[in-house]
């Protein structure tokens, strides 16, 4: 993506810990790899988090600001480790997580410097798992209250095991402005909203019940599909060969949160995403380097 990027604010707010994947460890949680993607594609990124005052936290902040991020708000928590996720990849490097409690980003602390951030970010994205402890998700609420009117708000639903209900999702959409999800998660999401109807009348219901701006649908190996009230994008899935899809999801929010932005269409923006979320598919973990080709191809 080209234009003024670098004056975009943009945060992940939420969980951040270590993916411990069958080839080793990498850097994870959904708001941690949207904001490595966002900082790729241009953006002044931010993670809002908290780790362990320990080894493995150290060393997350190490990674991170080896990713070129800044890492002045992820918070140290004395009393709580730093967060870890045990990841099975099935035959077709789609992950299974056990997510680990009472860890550090269950913990997120407010503070002033947060607030103050929140009050400057051009686009905030957020999720369902760190809604499960008191502590992050009043801080959670904190935040996107105090963001601007005109700011991005987007809710990537990420359902993981049992850490969501009906309220934390209908609380979520209603702060969000865009939201993210997967096919199988629109199914869940429509259950628990007592939504019926086709996929396109489920995603025409959940934009006019939550005044959203747009909602994308990914489909994996299908594609994606974009949909504001005026505008709907269907793009086909890209072809690769998949080394895990860890993450590829936060990289396809992080370009669309880049479009919208920037003020791109719906089908540059589903094209640019899908050929980034196709390229973390090839690789090993969420936050890959991304080669220049890639890039200019974006």
């Amino acid at each position: 993506m080209s234009g003024k990027n670098d004056e975009f604010v943009v945060v992940g707010l939420g969980e951040i810990l270590w993916d411990m994947l069958p080839a080793g460890k990498q850097l994870g949680g959904a708001p941690a790899n949207f904001a490595y993607h966002a900082h790729v594609l241009g953006a002044k990124s931010f993670v809002a988090s908290c780790v362990g005052d320990d080894a493995a936290g150290r060393e997350i902040i190490a990674r991170v600001e080896g990713l070129g991020l800044d890492s002045r708000y992820i918070a140290a928590a004395q009393a709580h480790p730093t967060g870890k996720v045990d990841v099975e990849l099935d035959e077709n490097g789609k992950p299974g997580y056990v997510i680990h409690e009472n860890v550090a980003w269950d913990f997120i602390p407010p503070g002033d410097a947060l607030l103050e951030l929140a009050a400057r970010v051009d686009a905030v994205c957020f999720g369902s798992l760190c809604r499960r402890s008191e502590v992050s998700d009043d801080t959670i609420r904190r935040f996107l209250r105090a963001t601007r009117h005109d700011c991005l708000r987007v809710f990537d639903i990420n359902l993981r095991q049992s850490y969501y209900n009906e309220e934390v999702i209908a609380e979520c959409l209603q702060a969000a402005t865009v939201l993210k999800l997967n096919d199988e998660e629109l199914c869940v999401v429509a259950r628990l909203l007592s939504i019926n109807g086709s996929d396109s009348e489920i995603i025409s219901q959940l934009l006019d019940r939550y005044s959203l701006r747009v909602i994308a649908l990914t489909q994996g190996a299908s594609g994606s599909v974009l949909i504001s009230a005026d505008a709907r994008s269907v793009v086909p899935g890209v072809k690769v060969a998949v080394a895990d899809t860890v993450g590829a999801g936060d990289a396809f929010t992080a370009a669309l949160v880049m479009g919208l932005l920037c003020g791109y269409d719906l089908d540059r923006i589903n094209a640019v995403a899908g050929r980034l979320a196709g390229y973390v598919c090839s690789q090993i973990g969420a936050t890959p380097d991304v080669p220049s080709e890639v890039l200019e191809l974006l």
